[in-house]
């Protein structure tokens, strides 16, 4: 089955945004983030997420939903 637009979007913005950090590796984000490794590398994928996953991981970038979802998403 092929994922939806939106959660592709959603899954290179979160992994462009981690590189943007500084980080090459997913894995060395997610556990200074208090994130746990697997699953944050299932976000990168494109698997779906809760809400609340989602704010935890604009919190660890730092940034506002707003400012999360400023680009990326036309």
């Amino acid at each position: 089955m092929d994922k939806p637009k939106e959660i592709k979007k959603l899954a290179k913005r979160i992994k462009s945004l981690r590189i943007e950090k500084g980080y090459s590796s997913y894995e060395n984000f997610a556990f200074e983030n208090g994130i746990h490794r697997a699953q944050y590398g299932r976000y990168e994928t494109g698997t779906d997420l809760q809400y609340t996953s989602l704010v935890k991981i604009a919190r660890a970038f730092d940034m506002t939903l707003e400012e999360f979802f400023s680009e990326g998403f036309d």
